[in-house]
């Protein structure tokens, strides 16, 4: 009372495989097996990544070969069953990744209020003037000729102030700022 199950006849019988079913993926395994792993090898960068890639994709292929088997060549089903797996790992790392940053800690309250101490005191170091300049251009995103107008004079002036005062903050040391 054995019902033979797949359209390739003796592959499968009550849903366990045959010994000539067990056969064909064997050997089918030793022909491929090389082949895949140098494509997934050079696709991740990985040895480790693209065995595990192809051990799944040929479990996967393993367990519907009753019915990939018959197809005409059924490498082409067992390298995009590889690169469906490749695509899912991304994707679950990605995902992993994501949920990982959003858990972050929140940004620590002292250190916000040492680097704001830090800048206050760097910018209290300038002239009012490259003061001004740094913070319209810098700080509010300006361009030279937009915080030019702004402050009553030319682009190029902006561009000197930043210029004086970015060797006034690199000449002070950072103990001092």
């Amino acid at each position: 009372m054995t019902e033979l199950e797949g359209s390739a006849g003796s592959l499968s019988v009550n849903g366990t495989a045959t010994p000539e079913a067990s056969a064909l993926f064997e050997e089918f395994f030793e022909a491929e097996r090389d082949r895949l792993f140098k494509a997934l090898f050079a696709i991740t960068g990985s040895r480790d990544e693209a065995e595990d890639i192809s051990q799944e994709a040929f479990v996967r292929l393993w367990e519907r070969w009753d019915r990939v088997s018959v197809i005409g060549e059924p490498t082409g089903y067992l390298h995009r069953t590889a690169m469906n797996v490749f695509r899912d790992r991304r994707r679950r790392v990605v995902r992993e990744m994501k949920r990982v940053i959003r858990q972050s800690p929140p940004p620590d309250g002292i250190d916000a209020v040492e680097a704001r101490s830090v800048a206050a005191t760097a910018l209290g170091s300038l002239t009012r003037r490259q003061r001004a300049a740094v913070v319209l251009t810098e700080g509010l995103g300006y361009r030279a000729e937009e915080a030019g107008a702004l402050l009553g004079i030319k682009g190029s002036t902006v561009r000197a102030l930043l210029y004086q005062a970015r060797s006034a903050l690199s000449a002070t040391p950072v103990e001092e700022r």
